[in-house]
């Protein structure tokens, strides 16, 4: 009796220590993620604040080199070279914008989008002559062929697929915090704090929640504390996020600026049209939902049912014939 009290007590101990153990994980495990992202947030608007500073330092010197440039193509061919650089340039801009909305902020970005959209083709073709190669009946040409256009043109866009998800996925979770962040921002504006405390106070504040709204808004926040044009800051922010709530948010704010009217009305009106644009975009998945549904019914729920209600008037029908 004595020895069965003693293992008990070990046995209610272990279990209690385990429970200590894992209350203590619950509850600082989320502290330490939200400190980690905190941090995070942090560094990445401190880097964003160091470039942008040396930026702004190197702008009269880089003004001057275009200047000169611009002087010394008087010439026929020189002109031609800057026009062919300027359609480029335009290209590479577009598509430096479009990786900005993925996500993807390394300068190679760029880069690496243009050689996976040359590479993948031929490693998919090599691929599909392999598989083709090892199959044991022979494949008409027509057919080889077929199939290796179709894989050459399917790895030459699937690059732009996964770049077009990428910037879907950030706008659809800016989209959903960025309402409750003009309210807020809102609200610090009403209080007398400027609209860069604002939007750096915000970031912080939303950082838990949304990280990619956090790192736009801490850029937008470091670029008007150190850019001498607030209007390139905004529309930085608009080219940057992509979706028309950041846009619609840039140009009020420009606008706001420039014909002096109060910001805080134009936050107002901001947050309650980006309120509508998320219930609208709510209603709109709503309503597609019961298509969507149609073809899974069809094919997994009706056949059950079928199943369910023919089944024993089926089988009372066999046993009577027999």
């Amino acid at each position: 009796m004595y020895g069965m009290d003693i293992g008990s007590r070990e046995v209610v101990t272990m279990i209690s220590a385990v429970m200590a153990g894992a209350t203590f994980i619950g509850i600082v495990l989320p502290l330490v993620s939200r400190l980690q992202k905190r941090e995070r947030y942090q560094d990445i608007i401190a880097r964003k604040r160091k470039d942008t500073f040396e930026a702004s330092k190197t702008e009269e010197s880089r003004a001057f080199a275009a200047k000169r440039a611009e002087e010394m193509s008087a010439k026929t061919t020189i002109q031609t070279m800057f026009r062919v650089r300027k359609l480029v340039g335009s290209k590479l801009d577009h598509l430096r914008a479009q990786m900005t909305q993925a996500g993807y902020r390394s300068p190679s970005a760029p880069m690496t989008y243009v050689i996976l959209r040359m590479a993948l083709p031929l490693v998919f073709i090599v691929m599909a002559m392999l598989v083709m190669g090892s199959m044991e009946k022979e494949i008409k040409d027509s057919i080889k062929l077929l199939v290796l256009f179709g894989v050459a043109g399917f790895g030459y866009v699937l690059p732009g697929i996964m770049v077009k998800n990428a910037i879907i996925k950030r706008q659809e979770e800016i989209n959903l915090s960025f309402p409750d962040a003009l309210d807020m921002m809102l609200i610090c504006v009403q209080g007398g704090i400027s609209i860069e405390q604002a939007i750096n106070r915000i970031a912080e504040e939303v950082s838990e929640h949304s990280a990619v709204l956090a790192q736009e808004l801490g850029f937008l926040g470091a670029e008007l504390g150190l850019l001498n044009d607030r209007k390139s800051a905004f529309q930085g922010f608009a080219r940057r996020v992509g979706s028309g709530a950041a846009k619609s948010f840039a140009t009020a704010m420009i606008q706001a600026e420039q014909y002096g009217t109060g910001i805080s009305t134009a936050l107002r009106v901001m947050a309650d049209e980006s309120r509508d644009m998320r219930m609208a975009e709510a209603e709109r998945k709503a309503a597609a939902l019961p298509p969507k549904l149609t073809v899974p019914m069809i094919l997994f729920f009706l056949p059950a049912l079928f199943i369910v209600i023919l089944g024993p008037a089926g089988i009372q029908a066999s046993i009577a014939s027999h």
